[in-house]
């Protein structure tokens, strides 16, 4: 089941929370690839879906590091985070049996967006 975003979120919550979205999306979408899909096989490792999770994992993973250490230019780098993790979730749920990689991806999409939308982090 996704979680519920709080709407009464300060900039540094909002912040917080899409860096623990990002960081979980990663590691969800890394192991569901090399655990779940390497092991079903098929349409789960066809080129376009198996490195759709791998570069949503990445760049999950780098939006979340980004995050942390300079979040200037946050809206650009969360939006096109944002724009992989709904890919991500569509190809998931397309090719069907990832309801748990769906569900984060666009968890991860929802707020990513919301960052990409937001006003510049104060310093």
């Amino acid at each position: 089941m996704p979680e519920i975003i709080p709407t009464d979120l300060t900039p540094a919550d909002h912040l917080d929370a899409c860096v623990e979205a990002c960081s979980r999306c990663a590691r969800i979408c890394l192991s569901e690839a090399m655990e779940h899909c390497l092991r079903v096989g098929g349409k789960h490792t066809e080129t376009q879906h198996f490195g759709l999770m791998l570069g949503c994992a990445e760049i999950c993973r780098a939006t979340a590091d980004y995050l942390i250490q300079s979040p200037i230019l946050h809206n650009k780098v969360c939006g096109l985070c944002a724009e992989i993790c709904e890919a991500c979730a569509h190809s998931c749920a397309e090719v069907g049996d990832m309801q748990t990689c769906v569900d984060t991806c666009r968890h991860c999409a929802d707020l990513c967006r919301r960052m990409s939308l937001s006003e510049p982090i104060p310093a």
